[in-house]
């Protein structure tokens, strides 16, 4: 079990938090509707990636192809998506992500909600999802990693994005630097919560994002963008190899 996790203390969350103490590799998808309305081809991708090393897998459609053709998804529609997700994950034995909606987790029975800064306060997200479920922060300044490292409604935190990415447009890179920063505090302090570097990380800069102190990361385009399912093993391995060696 995490240090400075909420009170609870059930078989679901320890379980839960091994998985994410182990855990080294975070992918951010899209439902990838314009490919396939029906979620066929999120349960192909979402098996594939799994296989292929994936530890936890977030559903996150904002800016998608998906929400461009189709429109954005209302929460019935990412509820059955979830769903595909939640059938996968439970087949491989992973966690499953759900991004911003604290209500949406809990309907999606979620092992992990994700927050932003500017997403429900920690405190009343914690209330919402009770003390089974994780929580992660994204952090995105020296000071915003200090306050995630020891709040104790949080399991987990993100330092990024290390380089600038499409996937949030307009937003500056916080760069390496913010990772040495998280990675020190973690030296620092045992009982500080884990952390996973997150912004424009491939197979070619993952190794860099290693040697600044990270041993867990979350990607989207290294993944989702691959040509086909050989790539995603191959980029996958790539990814864990640069954090575990």
């Amino acid at each position: 079990m995490l240090n400075n996790v909420p009170a609870g203390g059930s078989d679901v969350r320890d379980s839960r938090g091994r998985k994410l103490a182990d855990a080294a590799l975070y992918l951010v998808t899209d439902a990838r509707r314009h490919i396939d309305p029906g979620f066929g081809e999120l349960a192909r991708f979402a098996d594939a990636a799994l296989a292929a090393g994936v530890d936890i897998i977030q559903l996150r459609d904002k800016g998608s192809a998906g929400e461009r053709e189709l429109g954005a998804m209302e929460a019935a529609e990412e509820l059955a998506a979830l769903a595909v997700l939640r059938e996968v994950a439970d087949a491989h034995g992973k966690l499953l992500a759900v991004n911003d909606r604290a209500d949406i987790a809990v309907a999606a029975r979620a092992d992990v909600l994700h927050t932003g800064q500017k997403d429900l306060p920690v405190a009343v997200a914690r209330e919402l999802i009770g003390p089974d479920m994780l929580l992660g922060k994204s952090c995105n300044t020296p000071e915003q990693v200090d306050a995630a490292c020891g709040d104790p409604d949080l399991d987990y935190f993100c330092t990024g994005p290390v380089w600038a990415t499409p996937t949030k447009p307009g937003r500056r890179a916080a760069g390496l630097d913010l990772v040495r920063h998280a990675a020190g505090r973690l030296l620092d302090d045992a009982h500080a919560h884990p952390f996973f570097a997150i912004g424009g990380i491939d197979a070619s800069n993952a190794g860099e994002v290693a040697a600044a102190g990270a041993t867990k990361l979350v990607v989207v385009r290294a993944l989702t963008a691959a040509a086909d399912d050989d790539e995603v093993r191959a980029n996958a391995a790539a990814l864990r190899e640069a954090v575990r060696s």
